[in-house]
């Protein structure tokens, strides 16, 4: 006799005994106990509703041992009921929530990673975290909208600038001061208000940022200053002879102090080759001394 054939021949004799007038109680306890040795599953369980029966019993006996082991019976079928829904539970929750929770993970991860601050104006899209290097880049932007105006159609001003800083990095790979001085160079001609063109050239694609970035102070200077430097040139060609150490005379310039255009100036190299020649002047008029990059 199978364990679900013994446990229903058992349940039927306890039916009667709940359904008598409580006579029967030692047959009872031995039934109980006959239960206590069967080795009952869940599937036995469920389908014989044993744990009814014996919770029904439990409930009309007034003998203290069927009570105590009707009680003891029940409690470990219920561990049986509560294992299977805890791993049903727990089942339905790994395949359901699991991926969703570590989606959060990952999300939050990411958060982290992107959660380093970033210049306002700049997009989180950057391709550098460097604290250096993105303040640069914000400078730059800036200095090419001074005008304000719009370039409908062309990259915006953090590309421009991005780019701009990209190849001034590569050049040095640190953010040194040469580094430093070239992106410096680059904002101080981008943001001159008489130098419109080198802006215009730069948003609208006709001035590469590869060309710009390795752009002499001379090549990139507005029209005044290279119409004043062509001039200077011309001029120190006329009087060659006068070159020496008195200098050469100009009325091109004017004296800061007694506003006098009677003055001398030098030329000389004290800076890298790639650099413009610092032009050391003389008022003629009150002595008064200053130089002219």
């Amino acid at each position: 006799m199978s364990v679900e054939e013994e446990v229903m021949r058992i349940q039927k004799k306890l039916t009667k005994m709940t359904s008598a007038d409580g006579s029967g109680q030692e047959q009872a306890l031995d039934l109980l106990r006959e239960l206590q040795k069967l080795d009952i599953n869940l599937d036995v369980l469920t389908k014989t509703r044993i744990g009814m029966t014996v919770n029904a019993l439990r409930k009309s006996s007034t003998d203290e041992e069927v009570i105590t082991l009707a009680k003891t019976l029940i409690k470990n079928w219920k561990k049986f009921i509560s294992g299977s829904n805890k791993d049903t539970n727990s089942s339905s929750t790994s395949s359901s929530t699991k991926p969703k929770k570590e989606k959060e993970d990952n999300k939050v991860k990411e958060d982290k990673e992107i959660g380093k601050k970033l210049p306002s104006q700049f997009p989180s899209s950057s391709n550098t975290t460097d604290a250096v290097r993105l303040k640069c880049r914000e400078m730059l932007a800036a200095a090419l909208r001074v005008d304000g105006n719009d370039f409908e159609g062309c990259a915006s001003t953090e590309e421009l600038a991005e780019e701009l800083e990209e190849a001034i990095y590569q050049e040095f790979k640190n953010t040194d001061m040469r580094y430093k001085n070239r992106i410096r160079s680059r904002i101080a001609n981008l943001k001159d208000v008489k130098n419109p063109m080198l802006r215009t050239n730069f948003r609208v694609g006709a001035l590469p940022a590869a060309r710009l970035a390795v752009m002499t102070a001379e090549e990139m200077a507005n029209d005044e200053i290279k119409s004043l430097r062509e001039r200077f040139k011309k001029e120190a060609i006329n009087d060659a002879q006068l070159a020496t150490a008195q200098g050469t005379k100009t009325d091109l310039l004017k004296c800061g102090k007694c506003k006098k255009r009677n003055c001398t100036y030098n030329q000389i190299q004290t800076r890298s080759a790639d650099e413009p020649m610092t032009t050391f002047v003389l008022c003629n008029e009150c002595g008064n001394r200053w130089k002219f990059c």
